[in-house]
């Protein structure tokens, strides 16, 4: 786990294009998000189970419920579901919900729908601090195992 000043030396040592953006309230959900930022440019970080072990899987709000069965057959899983809170807390050290999608160090399933906005809105460990990002940049900075398209 990274605090966010280490999330932020990170991105600005990689050039990433982001800001970091302070709300008064904490951001858990896409509707915790309304009047923050426009929604729809959500890209929420789950950490899914496998295994291979625990991926983070970076998608578009606008994609609804991942579709696991779907998902399985299309990267060659025989086990993918959403890993448990406590084991996503004690492996990456962040809560579900504010988990960013870069810092993780977990191998990644990555949206590509996200590319089509400029920039995109992201956990930063921190739930009163959110992350504004290029979407090129999350991809470029993971391990991207697979792609959603």
């Amino acid at each position: 786990m990274c605090s966010v000043e280490e999330l932020r030396s990170y991105l600005e040592n990689k050039k990433a294009d982001f800001e970091l953006i302070k709300q008064d309230k904490p951001i858990l959900s896409a509707k915790d998000a309304e009047g923050y930022y426009e929604v729809e440019k959500s890209a929420p970080t789950f950490i899914l189970d496998s295994e291979d072990g625990l991926i983070a899987c970076i998608v578009s709000i606008s994609r609804g419920r991942l579709n696991f069965e779907e998902m399985k057959k299309k990267f060659g899983y025989t086990k993918l579901k959403m890993a448990d809170r406590n084991k996503i807390e004690k492996i990456t050290g962040y809560k579900v919900g504010s988990i960013p999608p870069i810092g993780h160090e977990l191998p990644c399933i990555f949206d590509d729908k996200l590319l089509n906005f400029n920039y995109v809105y992201a956990g930063t460990g921190d739930e009163l601090i959110t992350l504004k990002i290029n979407p090129n940049d999350i991809k470029r900075l993971n391990k991207v195992i697979s792609c959603l398209s």
